[in-house]
């Protein structure tokens, strides 16, 4: 046998990347296939249907419901501004007379002479979806949004948190097994996206979020740094949604590993350039990876390399010896190797389960015997 199929960790210094924007309920794009874009360019708007409040207006008013029409001072589509009376009563003494004030501004929604309640609601929201990377509309959906080419290093995550952002990336370490520390983050680093190298601390977090840094790209990360950063514990679960203000990308795995040399040389090689990361991870069924993507210049992609390709629907088609592997779980977990032999006949683990393995040649030349279920393939 020799391929093996196997979950695959992206990492191409130049490849053909498509991205969908997609408004979450119908609404207006607002450009046109063969428009080039910008990252932060709005390409697509729509406005989410605000809050409904149910106002129960006969108990304000102490009246019947099939009366609640008489006393109303507002009919249905009327706008309103929050505390304006929108019923009252008419007694033949003033003193005694009820009001019902509106809690929000908004509009009437419906009067109900059955429950005696009137429903209003907030404005609608506005919700604009911006371009995310730098590049071409090579798409339109009526309604719905845009797909966006553009010519990138991909580097792809283990794990993160944090939604999208973008900005300039630095490398602010000197190697890939350095520390990512406080005083390596200063004010110049506002706005940005810094790299590190084999872990972050609380301490280093903490200055980042102070500076302004946008996105924090780094080897290893403890889950106590996380929980503090959250206030609670994460568990199992699909993040990207965290308001907490920065987006931490690690691409090795939990714990103090340095970061891969080659990731590291890509980061370091691409510095200066607009980047876009997403920290979104999903870890269940239909896995999603936290992704790094620094689009090229136009000029600069006119000659793809060898490793270009598109990464729209892409899956891993299997290994082959030699192919570069990361190990993903104890007792070599974060090291990196290459197949060396794909033996097909089952063997004997240390669970004293039979399962299909591979040997893996470490960098120093070591190899080891190592599942399959416990590696995955670094594509690219």
């Amino acid at each position: 046998m020799t391929h093996a199929y196997t979950p695959g960790l992206r990492l191409a210094e130049k490849l053909q990347i498509r991205k969908s924007r997609n408004l979450p309920l119908p609404g207006d794009v607002i450009v046109k296939k063969g428009d080039t874009v910008k990252s932060g360019d709005i390409v697509a708007m729509t406005k989410l249907p605000g809050k409904v409040h149910a106002v129960n207006v006969i108990n304000r008013l102490a009246i019947l419901p099939s009366d609640l029409r008489k006393y109303m001072l507002k009919k249905e589509g009327d706008s309103v501004v929050k505390d304006e009376p929108i019923a009252e009563t008419r007694p033949f003494i003033k003193m005694f007379k009820s009001i019902c004030l509106s809690p929000i501004s908004g509009n009437i929604e419906s009067i109900s002479d059955i429950t005696g309640q009137v429903l209003l609601r907030e404005p609608p929201k506005p919700v604009q979806i911006n371009a995310y990377v730098d590049g071409k509309v090579v798409e339109t959906m009526e309604n719905e949004g845009v797909v966006i080419e553009t010519t990138a290093t991909f580097i792809q995550g283990i794990f993160g948190i944090g939604g999208e952002t973008t900005g300039e990336l630095q490398v602010v370490v000197n190697s890939p097994d350095d520390v990512l520390k406080p005083e390596d983050i200063n004010e110049a680093h506002r706005g940005k996206i810094i790299a590190g190298g084999s872990i972050i601390y609380s301490d280093a977090i903490r200055k980042a979020l102070d500076t302004g840094v946008k996105g924090i790209v780094v080897g290893g990360i403890r889950d106590k740094e996380i929980n503090e950063l959250l206030g609670y514990d994460l568990g199992v679960a699909i993040t990207g949604s965290e308001d907490i203000n920065i987006t931490i990308i690690i691409t090795e795995g939990f714990g103090q590993i340095g970061m891969a040399q080659k990731t590291f040389d890509l980061l370091k090689q691409r510095e200066g350039s607009v980047t876009s990361i997403n920290g979104a991870t999903q870890i269940r069924a239909g896995v999603v990876r936290p992704e790094i993507i620094i689009p090229y210049n136009e000029e600069d992609t006119s000659e793809m390399s060898s490793e270009s390709g598109s990464s729209t629907g892409e899956q891993s088609a299997g290994l082959s010896i030699g192919d570069q592997i990361r190990i993903i779980r104890n007792p070599n977990f974060g090291m990196l190797g290459k197949v060396k032999a794909l033996p097909s006949e089952l063997q004997t683990i240390e669970t004293e389960a039979m399962a299909r393995v591979l040997e893996v040649e470490f960098p120093d030349g070591q190899t080891a015997i190592v599942p399959r279920a416990n590696i995955e393939a670094i594509e690219g």
